[in-house]
C-alpha cells in the first residue's frame, strides 16, 4: 500500500481508538491514520517518517526515533494537557481525541493555510472567566468558530469558560467557549452558542484583518 495522502498521521494507541469511518474520513481530507506497523509495511523511499505524531501520554517512551528528524507529536492525554517537558510534544488533545479534534488541530501544525474557518493572527488582551475566578489573557489567532489563547492560569482540556475581548468597531464581545486542544504553551477554544451578531463582527475582523 503507497502512501499517498497529502499529509501522514501514525497512532501510538490502543487499536481501538479510531473507527474505521473516523479514519475513512480522514483520510478523504488527505490525512491517512496508521498504526506503527501498518507505516512501516506501507512506506516508501520518499516518507522515511510520517508528519505528525499522535501518542497517549503512557506510551512516549514506545515513540522510535526518526533517523535524525524530530516527527512533532501531539500527546493525548487527560484533562491537565502536557507540561512542554518533552520537546517532541508540540500539542495534546484529551483521551480519546475525536474526529473534528484531530483536524483541527493538524490543521495548524501541518498547514501554512489551516482550512475550515478563516483565522487570522492576533494578539488581544482578553479576560477569562471560570468558575467565579477572572484573570488576563492574550488572543493569539483568532475565527468565528474559535481562538488560540495565553493564559497564565493553567487551563483544563474540556472546560468551560468564558471570554471577553475588545475588537475595533464592535467594542467589547463575550463568549462561552470551551478548551478543546493544546498547541504548546497555548490553549485552543472553540466558542459555543456565539449569538449571530458576534459571530458577525469577528467574522467581519477576520476579513478585514486579512485584507489589510
Amino acid at each position: 500500500m503507497a502512501l499517498e495522502a497529502r499529509r501522514v498521521l501514525v497512532v501510538h494507541a490502543p487499536p481501538d481508538l479510531f473507527t474505521y469511518n473516523d479514519r475513512q474520513i480522514l483520510a478523504s481530507l488527505g490525512y491517512a491514520i496508521y498504526t506503527p506497523e501498518e507505516f512501516e509495511d506501507a512506506r516508501t523511499l520518499d516518507r522515511p517518517h510520517p508528519d505528525l505524531r499522535l501518542v497517549d501520554e503512557r506510551q512516549l517512551a514506545e515513540v522510535p526515533e526518526d533517523g535524525g528528524t524530530t516527527v512533532p507529536i501531539v500527546a493525548l492525554t487527560g484533562r491537565h494537557g502536557v507540561t512542554g517537558a518533552d520537546p517532541r510534544i508540540v500539542g495534546a488533545l484529551p483521551r480519546p481525541p475525536g474526529m473534528h479534534d484531530i483536524y483541527r488541530v493538524a490543521q495548524q501544525l501541518l498547514e501554512d493555510t489551516p482550512r475550515s474557518t478563516l483565522r487570522v493572527a492576533v494578539h488581544l488582551s482578553a479576560r477569562i472567566q471560570r468558575r467565579g475566578n477572572s484573570w488576563l489573557g492574550v488572543v493569539l489567532s483568532l475565527s468565528e468558530n474559535g481562538c488560540l489563547v495565553r493564559s497564565p492560569e493553567p487551563l483544563m482540556l474540556g472546560s468551560q469558560l468564558e471570554l471577553s475581548f475588545r475588537l475595533p468597531r464592535a467594542g467589547e464581545l463575550r463568549v462561552e467557549a470551551e478548551s478543546a486542544y493544546q498547541l504548546v504553551p497555548d490553549f485552543g477554544l472553540i466558542f459555543h452558542a456565539a449569538p449571530p451578531a458576534v459571530r458577525g463582527a469577528i467574522a467581519d475582523y477576520v476579513r478585514e484583518a486579512l485584507l489589510s
